[in-house]
């Protein structure tokens, strides 16, 4: 269990510079947005927004942060990685551009270090300084990948939006790719449970933080897995949310972002929040966080998944022998994809290991519809880079099919909570509907707002009915 050895008056003195230090900008971003100015951004408007800022500036200038992090200070490999044309005129920027990002990146490398010996090194650490220790690691990786911005000078410049790794179509008959055309292997929960280890605590506005970390149980991702537990403050026994992130969200490295799910946590639930393959702590080197999974497609589709749905049956047994009460998977965008690829799988799961309710934000039917005719995949354009390899969109489809969730689920229709949205072209509303419809989820835990994919978390701070209903299915457990 986490720790609990600080004495009150520390853990009080911790708590007041933690509330200092976090939950004035979680309050002033919540008031914003449900003041009368924030619902002005809770619209279907804001999505077109939201689209040309991600595709125009966000996630080019992510390509560019990806390749100076395999690059480390050399103009020459930076050119490489991204790849872009050389620019002789422009080498002196890229040079200072390179070394601001050296900078940054040797500060979060210490700051990083320093944390997990202090939370998870054998070791003590005063609570006080446990708090300071955090706050730094969030400050320098929120300083280091905010140094997208020192290489705006080059987004105009002509350069792959994904700097491919598509696999070749014969990779998937290959030996060490057969286990993942059987549902039954390729998504069963590990014979043996990897240890799972658990840092000190931190106070924070919901109650109190704390991480979880264990071996991933996926061969290929051959990583560590970190959660992040929002745990309620004198709760016994508190119903556990599983919560799953959208791709390209690092949720734990970036101040401020949004949280959807923050009320569930201040009203008695446990949420743990799995950081995805690929992002965050495991974002391969020369990438940015989630761009693997394109790069890879359909593959990585495939890849992620089988992953992911064995670290989301860790952490259900994890939470089974940490509460008597119930148990839920959910998540947004791709965390709600891979929670219902585990709701559908956990059938063939011993029973302890199958979710007693789930809570799903903008999740989708068939992966195809998202990985390929989405509108981010349409422009990253991974549809016509997998037929340049040799992908037909007829085997495409065979290895989407081998993720989609196929027949009932294993939880009762009558526990799972869906949000979609009637403008989503990100993970298309009429697949998302379709879910709801195969599953016979009733319409009473269905929430259709008229909001594309990025302005449905705006509506949820305005909106508490979702975050209610699904408290009251839990509360019926």
């Amino acid at each position: 269990m986490p720790d609990t050895t600080a004495t009150p008056a520390a853990a009080d003195a911790a708590n007041a510079r933690t509330t200092q230090a976090t939950i004035g900008l979680e309050n002033r971003v919540a008031r914003w947005l449900r003041s009368p100015i924030g619902a002005l951004f809770a619209q279907a408007w804001f999505d077109r927004l939201a689209y040309i800022l991600l595709t125009r500036w966000f996630f080019p200038l992510s390509r560019l942060w990806a390749a100076a992090r395999e690059a480390e200070g050399s103009p020459e490999r930076f050119i490489k990685s991204v790849p872009i044309e050389p620019a002789p005129k422009l080498s002196g920027r890229l040079t200072r551009a390179l070394e601001r990002f050296e900078v940054a990146r040797r500060a979060v490398t210490a700051a990083e270090e320093r944390w997990e010996a202090a939370f998870f090194g054998p070791g003590e650490t005063g609570p006080d300084d446990l708090v300071a220790i955090e706050m730094d690691r969030i400050d320098r990786r929120t300083t280091y990948n905010a140094t997208r911005r020192h290489f705006r000078f080059l987004r105009k410049r002509p350069f792959p939006a994904i700097r491919w790794e598509t696999p070749h179509p014969e990779q998937l008959e290959s030996e060490a790719y057969r286990e993942f055309t059987n549902a039954k292997t390729a998504f069963a929960p590990p014979e043996t449970m990897p240890e799972v280890a658990v840092s000190r605590t931190v106070p924070a506005p919901t109650g109190r933080d704390y991480w979880l970390r264990f071996a991933s149980p996926s061969p290929i991702m051959n990583d560590t897995v970190y959660a992040r537990v929002h745990e309620p403050e004198g709760v016994e026994n508190p119903p556990t949310l599983v919560f799953g992130h959208g791709v390209c969200v690092e949720f734990d490295h970036w101040h401020n972002l949004i949280d959807e799910v923050a009320d569930l946590s201040r009203a008695g639930i446990r949420v743990i929040r799995p950081e995805a393959p690929w992002h965050g702590r495991r974002v391969l080197p020369g990438r940015f966080g989630g761009e693997t999974l394109f790069a890879r497609t359909p593959l990585g589709v495939l890849e992620l998944f089988t992953a992911a749905v064995r670290e989301q049956a860790v952490l259900l047994d994890w939470a089974r022998n940490h509460t008597s009460g119930p148990v839920a998977l959910g998540g947004s965008s791709l965390g709600a994809m891979i929670s219902q690829a585990t709701i559908v799988n956990a059938r063939d799961w011993p029973e302890r290991l199958r979710p007693d309710a789930a809570f799903l934000i903008t999740p989708c039917a068939r992966h195809e519809d998202a990985a390929v005719k989405g509108v981010m995949a349409k422009a990253w354009g991974t549809a016509s880079r997998s037929e340049e390899i040799g992908w037909s969109q007829e085997k495409t489809a065979e290895v989407m099919d081998l993720v989609d969730p196929h027949g009932a689920p294993s939880i009762d229709p009558a526990r799972i909570v869906v949000i979609l949205g009637s403008r989503d072209q990100v993970t298309p509303y009429h697949s998302g509907l379709k879910l709801v419809e195969d599953w016979g989820v009733p319409a009473e835990n269905v929430f259709t707002w008229p909001l594309g994919h990025f302005s449905i978390p705006l509506r949820m701070m305005r909106d508490a009915r979702p975050l209610g209903r699904f408290m009251s299915v839990l509360g019926s457990l």
